[in-house]
């Protein structure tokens, strides 16, 4: 089962000064993350695999405990939007 998420081709992760966030660009337009969005996505380098993006969350973020729930939510959602393809 595939299980490392990468970003779709046309699509790009960056900070926009403009909107003083992170965003995902992609040719049609922008989404503006918000800050759990852009942790996660951080992430997403089309190496690390759903446990490794957890883990990492969770070491970054040990008061929050467990992501895994949150980190499997977000990368669905952005699955059914095409943000990411699965490896």
């Amino acid at each position: 089962m595939a299980d490392i998420p990468n970003l779709r081709r046309g699509f790009r992760f960056q900070w926009e000064p403009a909107q003083q966030s992170y965003v995902l660009l992609y040719p049609e337009g922008m989404v503006k993350l918000n800050a759990s969005a852009s942790a996660i996505l951080a992430e997403v380098d089309g190496v690390q695999s759903k446990q490794d993006i957890v883990a990492a969350l969770e070491e970054k973020f040990p008061e929050a405990g467990s992501l895994t729930d949150d980190v499997e939510q977000f990368l669905a959602d952005a699955a059914n939007q095409h943000w990411i393809e699965w490896l």
